[in-house]
């Protein structure tokens, strides 16, 4: 029981690191392009996880467990180029809607590819309960009220964090489908070495950063890429192997509120009594979704 509630404490503080990390994320839109942001932050966030992946082979082999097959090396490999690809996708879109878009609103619609996931995983045979459909019902309501101006548009900025979080969906599916063969740590740092690869070649061509630039910056891209990439992932692997997973998935879900209470208090963004009421409804919409039916999916987890 102690244990437990240990790990449900980690939980609660991985949802904090990864959802004030999107004020992270908007400080460093003051110095550096969204491109340079992600690159170097990914970069961080892969170094931060050698040590862990060092430090846990070698627990490893004093438990006399075997050493990975040349097998699953390939897999590993090919899972961590597609994790990668698809998160320099999505965070990309995800760091230039913040330009235009508020840390707590994005943190709101990012929450949603938690709903999307199933919707997705239809087209793969894969259904959905009534809880899940009920959800993006509440999300599509919460949307309205969050995002949908007086003259029924949707800003730029809303848009692109809404990209993202279709394909963050697509890069929880593909995590689903690699995880479970290779370990896990492993594949987050490579997947974060790929990101940063694919968003430096952009950031290059188009933004060029100097280094006085990128190191004006150092707080923002530490949170982000030392806490939130490296410590967070490493908190929820280590806090889920004994926790029960939908506990572990309404802990998680609680990164939507924490992006918008930081937002609050760091940033001194205010939403007004409609953004509050649709940002309610999307959070009922990610808790629900987060209620597993008959048979629980861990591996449909968020992994920040």
């Amino acid at each position: 029981m102690k244990r437990r509630s240990t790990n449900n404490i980690l939980l609660a503080l991985t949802a904090l690191i990864w959802g004030s990390a999107f004020v992270a994320q908007s400080v460093g839109m003051d110095y550096l392009g969204p491109f340079t942001f992600n690159s170097v932050r990914s970069f961080l966030g892969g170094a931060v996880l050698l040590p862990v992946i060092f430090f846990m082979r070698r627990q490893r082999e004093k438990s006399g467990e075997e050493k990975a097959a040349a097998g699953d090396r390939k897999t590993l490999v090919i899972g961590g180029i597609c994790c990668g690809t698809a998160l320099a996708a999505a965070s990309s879109l995800q760091q230039i809607g913040l330009v235009y878009t508020s840390a707590g609103k994005a943190g709101f619609i990012t929450a949603l590819y938690i709903l999307i996931v199933p919707v997705l995983g239809l087209f793969f045979g894969r259904r959905a309960g009534i809880k899940v459909w009920i959800g993006v019902a509440l999300a599509v309501a919460g949307m309205y009220f969050l995002c949908i101006t007086d003259g029924f548009s949707i800003s730029k900025g809303d848009f692109l964090v809404f990209l993202c979080a279709v394909i963050f969906s697509v890069h929880i599916l593909v995590i689903d489908h690699f995880a479970p063969k290779v370990d896990g740590v492993s594949l987050s740092c490579l997947q974060f070495f790929v990101c940063g690869i694919l968003c430096a070649v952009p950031m290059l061509a188009q933004e060029q950063p100097q280094f006085g630039e990128i190191l004006a910056a150092w707080m923002p891209l530490a949170y982000a890429g030392v806490l939130s990439c490296g410590v967070a992932y490493t908190l929820q692997v280590i806090a889920q192997k004994n926790t029960d997973p939908t506990v572990a998935s309404l802990l998680l879900s609680l990164e939507s509120v924490f992006s918008v209470l930081t937002g609050w208090v760091i940033l001194g963004e205010r939403l007004s009594g409609r953004e509050l009421f649709g940002c309610a409804l999307v959070f009922a919409a990610v808790v629900l979704a987060q209620i597993p039916g008959k048979q629980p999916a861990p591996n449909d987890l968020p992994t920040g």
